[in-house]
């Protein structure tokens, strides 16, 4: 079957260990005639700037699926949202900077990055996304008027304080949310209804094809929802054993330009077919 749609990850697949995009990507991109779709646990603000070099209109996937948006820096509107409870987020919030004060904590609405502190991790962010959080009081913010709220991001480098993270978000046994492991440093939590695999499933509704018509590449574990959907699941090689068993298909690292390379040898050209 051909493929008609793609899908993509953004850190550690489309772009290369330095943040950027190559221009063998950028080229492959823009010279393919299927249409292709950004799929990120980023903010909507922080992918406009890539959506601008690559010149996409297709609609794009953020907050791991909490947003489906569509348009440029110059101009863009949700599409559709799957936000937090705002109490609950309130809750996760003081309990996580209670018992964890090492991680780096902040959450997200629509159009802001909030944190009480610019800590290692959020310096770190704020370098690899070319943002700026915004300084608040946890307490004082929950007090005031509900915001809708998309994910709670949790970083740290420490592994053995990322298991006991996990461990105590897991135990809590919310059924409201997702936990989901990006990389090896960060942890996030989005709505239980936000996954990848439900932005492009109704991406795919709207175009009006079937997941078996839809390639998705992607490096990391918050990608294994898009993986088992489509038809031509593809891993970078920089992926984790898990997500390189769940593809159909290896390609190249993100430093090799392999998302470029899936695109021309699944799409372009059918050599894996």
């Amino acid at each position: 079957m051909t493929i008609k749609y793609i899908f993509s990850d953004i850190d550690g697949t489309l772009l290369n260990s330095h943040g950027q995009v190559s221009m063998t990507n950028k080229r492959i991109i823009q010279s393919c005639s299927q249409p292709l779709t950004l799929v990120s646990a980023r903010a909507p603000q922080e992918m406009l700037p890539i959506i601008d070099q690559l010149q996409l209109q297709t609609p794009q996937i953020a907050f791991n699926g909490g947003v489906i948006f569509q348009g440029n820096s110059n101009q863009w509107q949700p599409l559709a949202q799957k936000s937090l409870d705002f109490e609950l987020v309130a809750q996760m919030v003081l309990l996580i900077s209670k018992y964890f004060p090492q991680v780096s904590l902040s959450f997200y609405s629509l159009h802001h990055w909030y944190t009480q502190r610019c800590d290692r991790g959020i310096k770190f962010e704020e370098q690899l996304v070319h943002q700026t959080a915004t300084i608040i009081n946890y307490r004082d913010f929950f007090k005031q008027a509900k915001h809708k709220l998309f994910k709670i991001m949790l970083i740290t480098f420490d592994p053995e304080e990322m298991d006991r993270l996990q461990k105590f978000l897991r135990d809590l046994n919310i059924s409201k949310i997702n936990i989901q492991q990006s990389g090896t440093e960060y942890l996030e939590i989005t709505s239980a209804a936000a996954q990848k695999a439900a932005g492009i499933q109704k991406i795919l509704q709207q175009e009006n094809l079937t997941i078996q018509e839809a390639m998705a590449v992607g490096d990391g574990e918050n990608d294994l929802s898009m993986l088992r959907l489509v038809g031509y699941p593809v891993a970078m090689a920089n992926a984790n054993y898990k997500v390189r068993s769940t593809a159909r298909f290896v390609t190249k690292s993100n430093d090799d330009q392999g998302l470029g390379y899936a695109i021309e040898q699944l799409v372009n050209q059918s050599v894996w077919l």
